[in-house]
């Protein structure tokens, strides 16, 4: 009987990566999404040097497909500002682009991709809308979208909320924002700024609930009242801002780390470890955790999902402490303020805390692709 195949559940960066070593590996992963044309979505638009390296191994040419060089960091946090050298040259680009490129490297490898809306996991079987699945261990790989039956704790008293806008390309954003990635930092939120390959720019915010609250629930009437108060942020966002969608999710639960895993089932990216958005390191600890968890299943089979949980957890745990560490400095404004103070005096300080917020990677043999 012709062995069933290992079931990747969510074809973004964790499942893709996933993907692509197990089909690499001479199996035929089954691969589904919910999406035939794959979306922009709304988190992920800068990859750090860490993230760079783990797509190279994988085979993804992030210099083909247009990413754009990102070497310095600039803070503001009204009316201090501070900048500094990233460890190393990271890359924008969007999550369209670096989606669509993953899913087709997946493909070219072997696997087999399916269309199906997931609605919820029963065990090791994933009951979707036009069919259940089930396969040769689970591979759950949603990103922040949850499913009934393997949902996430969110019991947060006030719970984070991500907006994002996409901004058209300006002369004045494609200037000030060349090679630099922006943090610009609130009471109780931020908000983070990348050019992407299309020169347009990528604006995500991380806020709490009570900051929406009190702007009336509306999320423009919030993006307003930031800009008002930090000129800063205002500058960037232009007069145009006002006619870009504004994307949203809810209670992200930053700082979550599985600590258990059931039999058969690999909980990949954000499943598995939700670092804060302002380390920008979320898409690395996603195609990490898809590359140890194939690897893993190669080794040892579905059984191997506890052994990969506990790898995994202690190597993005210190990440996410560093991480959020950050955050909590960042989302007060005395002590935001007092840390660009110190990051202008010894920018050593602040890329000693870009560099502990990075995940260490599994190891795959590198090929000979741009990076």
């Amino acid at each position: 009987m012709r062995p069933t195949p290992p079931l990747i559940v969510g074809a973004g960066p964790a499942g893709c990566a996933a993907a692509i070593v197990l089909a690499e590996a001479g199996h035929r992963p089954v691969l589904i999404d919910r999406f035939a044309e794959v979306p922009d979505a709304l988190c992920g638009g800068f990859l750090s040097w860490r993230t760079r390296q783990q797509l190279s191994c994988l085979g993804i040419d992030l210099r083909a497909l247009g990413a754009v060089s990102v070497h310095r960091l600039a803070l503001f946090a009204a009316p201090c500002e501070a900048t500094a050298a990233l460890p190393e040259p990271g890359l924008a680009i969007s999550r369209q682009a670096l989606d669509t490129a993953m899913r087709a490297r997946a493909i070219a490898a072997g696997c087999q991709i399916e269309i199906d809306s997931i609605r919820e996991l029963d065990g090791l079987t994933a009951i979707g809308r036009r069919r259940i699945w089930t396969g040769n261990g689970l591979f759950f790989a949603t990103g922040k979208h949850d499913l009934r039956g393997a949902g996430r704790p969110r019991s947060a008293s006030d719970a984070t909320l991500g907006l994002r806008l996409r901004l058209p390309r300006s002369a004045s954003r494609l200037g000030s924002l060349a090679g630099t990635i922006e943090l610009h930092l609130f009471e109780r939120g931020y908000a983070g700024l990348v050019l992407q390959e299309d020169g347009t720019t990528n604006v995500c915010l991380a806020v709490r609930k009570s900051m929406l609250a009190g702007s009336g629930g509306n999320p423009r009437h919030l993006v307003a009242s930031l800009a008002r108060n930090n000129p800063a942020f205002q500058a960037r966002l232009g007069d145009e801002w006002d006619q870009a969608a504004i994307e949203a999710i809810a209670a992200v639960p930053y700082g979550w780390l599985a600590r258990r895993a059931s039999p058969g089932l690999f909980r990949l990216g954000d499943q598995a470890a939700v670092i804060p958005s302002l380390a920008g390191e979320g898409i690395s600890i996603a195609v990490a955790s898809g590359i140890l968890a194939a690897q893993t299943w190669l080794k040892h089979g579905p059984d191997g999902s506890k052994l990969f949980q506990q790898r995994l957890g202690a190597a993005a745990a210190p990440a996410i402490r560093a991480a959020t560490l950050a955050r909590k400095i960042a989302e007060h404004p005395v002590t935001a303020r007092l840390g660009l103070k110190v990051a202008g005096q010894a920018p050593a300080a602040l890329r000693w805390l870009a560099e502990a917020s990075r995940v260490s990677a599994p190891s795959l043999a590198p090929r000979a692709v741009a990076s």
